[in-house]
């Protein structure tokens, strides 16, 4: 029996947009303005430390891989036997080689096709194959709310692994979805689901497919924005991070909140709306701060998906002491058991933050929640 064949493509734009607070990566002009505001391109990086994992069983399997930086570039920073088929534009990427790379692959009889990018990229792959092979995301975008994705480069790996070992336990149909970016920029939140594709199934490496709010919830998120505002205090940095629940705290202090992008209070004043890094790291220089957070629905996700604006630096300085946690009782039940997550790309602050933490769910009403990386 020949050696398995592991597909490989990076999306190496993916994830761009989100230190610098721009709700994604699609376009290219959404990318040149990310690269202007000084973002760093992380999905190479991700990769390998996905591939890192693979490292045991390295003479099992070949990497069929597209050139350069679409997953050449990642391979050669590891002793793996690859092979590299079609050809790019080196540093001109686009979805239409994304698709190129998967159908290749496809009709290579590859055995499982990794990727690494967002839900962008995972509705090429789609588009690509629809269901023709099993295939397995590596988190490295700003949106990643489809079911296809690990819950970090480290479970893809480990994942990946038992997969060509013959260990995984099932395959399983996982959802495609997608938010319109630019929808998502005027703070509208469109959701579509597109297909399915097949994934490997192991319940504790794969995260699960975003759940929205529901209106019933009004009367929680009320109590909740009650508790946080009577707690605040007039010297302290709120940096108030997305969502539904954290926006009913801002609503009650009376100003808008930007819904899907991070907002600085400062002495019950709006001193910073849709803030980036950068932005925070300065403040930060000036003042104390706390952060107010919301979980994914579904997800359970604290930090790593769709608040990239957060990042490792901001965290350290900031402190995890000086982090508070929202979330509906109904959010909380979404998640059936299942902790919290984190995954800021920086491995000491993962474990920095893992463990318990309080959470705010209603009026003077907080629980105890595992927090895992």
């Amino acid at each position: 029996m020949g050696k398995k064949r592991l597909g490989l493509i990076i999306n190496p734009i993916a994830g761009i947009g989100g230190r610098v607070g721009l709700k994604g990566s699609d376009g290219a002009e959404i990318q040149k303005k990310a690269l202007e505001l000084g973002a760093v391109p992380e999905s190479l990086n991700r990769t390998v430390k996905a591939l890192e994992r693979l490292r045991a069983i390295k003479n099992d399997f070949e990497i069929i891989t597209y050139p350069s930086e679409m997953g050449e570039d990642a391979v050669k920073k590891l002793n793996f036997a690859f092979s590299v088929i079609g050809s790019i534009r080196p540093g001109e990427t686009n979805p239409e080689d994304t698709r190129n790379a998967a159908q290749e692959m496809l009709y290579m009889n590859t055995d499982l096709l990794l990727f690494a990018g967002g839900d962008g990229t995972a509705r090429d792959i789609y588009d690509a194959i629809d269901g023709g092979l099993p295939v397995l995301g590596i988190p490295a975008g700003v949106k990643i709310h489809s079911a296809v994705f690990a819950i970090n480069p480290r479970s893809a790996g480990d994942l990946t692994a038992r997969y060509l070992q013959n260990k995984a336990f099932s395959l399983r149909e996982a959802e495609v979805i997608d938010i319109d970016e630019e929808a998502l920029r005027q703070g509208v939140v469109s959701v579509k689901l597109y297909g399915y594709l097949i994934i490997p199934y192991q319940k504790r490496l794969l995260q699960g497919m975003k759940t929205p709010s529901h209106g019933g919830e009004k009367g929680s998120l009320a109590a909740i924005a009650y508790d946080v505002i009577e707690k605040m205090g007039g010297d302290s940095l709120y940096i108030i991070g997305p969502g539904t629940t954290t926006r009913a705290i801002v609503s009650e202090l009376g100003m808008k909140k930007t819904l899907i992008g991070v907002d600085v209070i400062l002495n019950g004043k709006m001193v910073g709306t849709d803030v980036n890094e950068s932005q925070l790291l300065e403040f930060l220089l000036q003042h104390e701060a706390k952060i107010i957070i919301t979980p994914i629905g579904g997800q359970g996700f604290l930090f790593g998906r769709g608040n990239q604006q957060f990042s490792p630096d901001v965290i350290r300085k900031v402190g995890r002491d000086n982090i508070s946690v929202v979330a509906t009782p109904e959010k909380i039940h979404s998640l059936r058991g299942r902790p919290f997550l984190v995954d800021t790309g920086d491995p000491a602050v993962d474990d920095l933050l893992c463990g318990y933490i309080k959470v705010i769910t209603g009026f003077r009403e907080q629980i105890v929640y595992k927090v895992s990386a």
